[in-house]
């Protein structure tokens, strides 16, 4: 649809729809599952109800602190509520369950205000941050911090790509105890989890549902788009972590995921993969939910290139692991999505090309159709794709190493093009050697995680 008419839809959506309400959560236990079921409200015309199901596991604890898991089922709640409101943006949202404070309303009008800045963006959607949302609490219900004592013990997040792969190797070489963790298991999760070592028995696993009413609306022409779904996962596990007793929980989000898609903006699709929304989190958790579980990512010192160069060491993952969005139902490279090419790219200086052929099923490099991404991800072009890719520098980098590798060769055609360009010519000076053996100094790895890092990096 048309940028003009997305922002004609969004202010009569808004008018039609005055007002979005969370009207209530519960939680049902039984032997063999816990589910929360919650219930939105869009002006009284739509009702969602979409469920988040644990399945019983020996080490998972139906039984924690009945406060803790009330405060974290609707915390839960309030991330899961902007995938239904951006449906019409209604302008008036109501908190029916539970009590939040001015802090609390303004934390979650900034990770909603970011976090849809992709969403807004590609709508063509300019709001003005006091106004876009006014957050009326009307629940009584004061939840406060509950602490309990873990084990020592790291839960991972598992999504199926390299970077989680990465994080499954280094905690276990530590010698830590470790549960990986997955939101509705893909094949690419199970199986780079069972070459990590660890029997699907041994995974934590939780399934969420989207109300099939959205989907609904999706189709008949309301607004939609991207939102911040790692914020989602962000307490989610915290809810893992209380259940299954542990102390830390070690996302895979590196450095570049600060850059943003828009240069000179805000607008980043990975803002709730930054260090922002990290520092945001720890905070926020530590102050109106619980202590006990150290929230961090375990690759924020990392860049792309870096974390490619210890992915291109784990060879037994070679054929489980995924990256591509658009081919995740399959289980499969689509060869033609912005997640396939810059990951050929960041692993091509490590991985030989004959080995990255075999992993894709093509060699992306040869594929002329690819020039329009491969200009936005080496910043020939204005913007950045809006997916999960590395930054400007690191992919220039990565290229300008993979053409000196192969210099005796003839080039393939993307390749080729980018000898050509000015950025080659630019990236002659050489950035190689300070993304490849220096670490981000802004992140909250603790001191015993950062140390495997170090020696990962060596």
């Amino acid at each position: 649809m048309p940028v003009q008419q997305n922002q004609s839809l969004y202010h009569s959506l808004r008018k039609k729809y005055p007002f979005f309400s969370f009207d209530d959560f519960k939680v049902i236990k039984s032997a063999d599952q816990l589910q929360i079921k919650y219930r939105f409200n869009l002006s009284d015309l739509h009702i969602f109800e979409p469920t988040l199901t644990i399945p019983a596991k020996s080490f998972i604890n139906f039984s924690i602190n009945e406060d803790l898991l009330e405060n974290l089922a609707f915390h839960i709640g309030m991330v899961e509520l902007v995938s239904y409101w951006k449906a019409a943006c209604p302008p008036k949202v109501f908190i029916n369950p539970a009590f939040l404070d001015k802090t609390q309303v303004d934390w979650f009008k900034k990770l909603y205000f970011n976090g849809l800045g992709e969403f807004f963006y590609l709508n063509g959607i300019t709001p003005d941050f006091d106004d876009f949302m006014t957050i009326e609490v009307r629940g009584d219900w004061d939840y406060q911090s509950v602490c309990y004592q873990p084990e020592e013990s790291v839960l991972v997040p598992v999504g199926g790509g390299k970077d989680s792969a990465v994080t499954l190797d280094l905690v276990d070489k530590g010698g830590f105890k470790v549960l990986p963790f997955i939101l509705n298991p893909r094949k690419a999760s199970l199986e780079t989890s069972r070459a990590a070592g660890y029997a699907e028995q041994d995974i934590v696993v939780f399934y969420r549902t989207l109300d099939q009413e959205l989907l609904r609306l999706n189709e008949n022409g309301f607004l939609n788009g991207h939102t911040p779904f790692s914020a989602l996962i962000a307490f989610i596990t915290l809810l893992a972590a209380a259940m299954t007793n542990s102390s830390h929980i070690a996302l895979s989000n590196e450095s570049s995921a600060n850059e943003p898609t828009i240069p000179g903006t805000n607008i980043n699709h990975q803002y709730s993969k930054s260090i922002l929304f990290e520092e945001d989190f720890r905070s926020y958790v530590n102050q109106y939910v619980s202590q006990s579980a150290n929230y961090f990512s375990l690759l924020r010192p990392l860049n792309e290139l870096q974390i490619g160069k210890i992915f291109s060491g784990l060879s037994h993952q070679f054929s489980h692991f995924k990256s591509c969005n658009a081919g995740s139902k399959t289980d499969s490279w689509c060869c033609k999505c912005s997640k396939c090419l810059f990951t050929w790219i960041i692993l091509s200086p490590f991985i030989e090309e004959n080995m990255l052929k075999s992993i894709f099923g093509a060699n992306l490099m040869h594929d002329e159709s690819l020039l329009p991404i491969f200009q936005q991800l080496t910043g020939i072009a204005d913007e950045k794709p809006f997916e999960c890719v590395g930054t400007i520098d690191e992919v220039n980098t990565a290229l300008t190493m993979t053409i000196r590798k192969n210099r005796k060769l003839p080039l393939p055609y993307l390749l080729d093009y980018y000898s050509s360009t000015n950025n080659f010519a630019q990236f002659q000076n050489d950035k190689q050697c300070f993304l490849l053996n220096n670490l981000e100094k802004k992140h909250f790895v603790p001191d015993q995680f950062l140390k495997i890092l170090k020696e990962a990096v060596k």
